[in-house]
Order: structure tokens, then sequence, then C-alpha cells
């Protein structure tokens, strides 16, 4: 497998990682507060990838020499991006939240754009873009109604789309300045004091939770700290490898509602296929297909 090749297949790993994320959320905040279940989730996340990492003075020394990047990280991706999708999402319909949540990879390459001279904008990226974010308006559409009205959901769609901004901001940064750091090291010490920051937080507006918790919750979060440690470990890895584009790399985003709507038909009783749905998984994979399988670059740009 080439290097191209080998980027696709973990940009994928990733990605289907990410898609088991929804469901596993949605069932842990049964139980639990926001702040809270995300900052114990991010904790242990970070503590997991720990033993994969470097020596403790490696580690010490490369988040010493780097503390801007794990700073700026941890406080972009994990705690603004994390809190306000959360909470943006509990104030939204789930089909509209979904929506836009999955125009992320169109949040991405504009800010790339911004801040990166070799990520530009252009016609086949942009038109791969339209037609991801159609299949995901699709795959949301056949899975329930769309619903608008109060203050309090444009409220929540400005929160899940800071959110994304927030993403994109990190994403480059990681791109651009953190050759320096393993990556292993940045996704355990970003998970880990961002885990800590939320979760002091939780303290602060939540409370503690009340009573013992049931074996299905420890269960949940057990797979949501695996899925982060090894998604965000992916991710910030395929980021720093030369040649890499941001915009391009989060195109793969759009297989998380294909593969999360997949799940749900596989594991959740009342839901069952809709040709909606099975048109925009169709349009998603077919509009990545050609876009990668297409090898003339596209050199029209469209932010100049």
């Amino acid at each position: 497998m080439n290097r191209k090749g080998n980027t696709i297949f973990w940009a994928i790993i990733a990605c289907l990682l990410w898609s088991t994320a929804y469901a596993g959320i949605k069932l842990g905040l049964k139980y639990d507060t926001p702040f809270h279940f995300s900052g114990i989730r991010f904790i242990i996340s970070g503590l997991i990838i720990l033993p994969f990492t470097v020596k403790p003075s490696t580690f010490i020394r490369m988040i010493i020499e780097n503390w801007k990047v794990v700073a700026w990280v941890t406080f972009l991706q994990i705690v603004v991006n994390y809190s306000l999708f959360y909470h943006g999402l509990n104030l939204v319909p789930g089909a509209l939240g979904a929506v836009i949540y999955g125009a992320q990879p169109l949040i991405i390459a504009i800010v790339a754009a911004g801040m990166h001279k070799d990520d530009k904008l252009t016609r086949k990226k942009i038109l791969t873009i339209l037609f991801g974010i159609s299949g995901v308006i699709l795959i949301s559409a056949g899975r329930q109604a769309f619903k608008l009205g109060t203050a309090l959901e444009l409220l929540g769609i400005v929160m899940i789309l800071v959110a994304n901004v927030a993403t994109g901001i990190s994403n480059v940064m990681i791109s651009l300045r953190s050759k320096d750091i393993n990556p292993f090291v940045l996704s355990a010490s970003s998970l880990f004091f961002g885990g800590i920051i939320l979760y002091l937080i939780s303290i602060l507006v939540e409370g503690r939770p009340k009573g013992p918790l049931p074996t299905e919750y420890w269960l949940i979060l057990a797979w949501l700290c695996f899925m982060a440690a090894s998604a965000f470990s992916i991710w910030y890895k395929l980021l720093q490898r030369p040649g890499v584009r941001v915009s391009e790399l989060n195109l793969w985003k759009f297989v998380t509602p294909v593969s999360g709507a997949g799940l749900s038909w596989m594991l959740i009783p009342d839901e069952h296929p809709e040709w909606l749905t099975i048109s925009g998984m169709i349009i998603i994979t077919i509009s990545l297909i050609v876009y990668y399988t297409n090898n003339r670059d596209d050199t029209t740009v469209l932010n100049n």
C-alpha cells in the first residue's frame, strides 16, 4: 500500500471509530451530565495512550518545548469543541444537528484555506464537499424530520458551527506547528488536560452525579475512552504527515454519518433503512471515490 492509500485507510478507520460515538454519548448521558461524562472520558483516554508514547523524561520535555501547541489543541479541540458540541446538540433537533455538524469538512476547508497557503479551495474540492453535505442531509432527513423554530435552537446551531471552526483551527495548527512533538504525546496530553478542565467545569456547574452507576454506563464509557484514544492518535499522526492537506483529510469525515446510520440499523430496533438515507450514503460514497481516484490535480483555486 502506498503512502496515499495508507493515509486513506487510517483516515477511514478513525472516522469509523468516531461514528460509534453518537450512540454511545446518547446512552451515557442517560446516567451522567455532559461535562462530567466528557471529562471522565477524556482523562481516561489520555491515560490509555501514555504507555504507547515515549519515556517519561522525553514526554515531559516534548510538552514543555511545545506547550503552546499542546495548550491550543487542548483548548480548541477538546474544551471548546466538545463543550459547544454537547450542549449545542441538546438544543437542536437530532437531524438538524447532524447536518450542521456534518458540514464540518466545509468549515474546516474554509479555515484551512485562510491559514495554510498550500491548502486552497479548488473547484473539485468544493464540489466534493457540496455533494457530501447533500448526502448528509438526505441521511438525516431519512431518519428524522427537520424542525426549527425557537431562539434556543438557533443558539444551538451557532454553538455547533463554532465547534466546527475550533476543530478546523486545531487541525491546521497540528498540521503546521506540531512537527516536533510525537503525535501520541500530543493526543495523550491534550485529551488528559482537556478532560481535567471539563471535569472541573462539571463540578462548578453540574455538581456530582447521584447514585451508583449501572454496568451499562461503565461499558459505554470504556468503549468511548478506547475510541477517543485510538481515533485522536490516528488523526494527529495523519495531520503531521508530509503532503497531507487538512481539508482533504477531513473529507473522510463524511464516512462518519454513513457508518453511523448503518450501525443504527444494526443496533437500534426502531431504526431501519429508508430510501433517502440510502441515497445519501450512495452520493457520499461516489463523491469520495471520484475525488480520490482522479489523480489529476485541480489547480483552479477559488479563494484568490
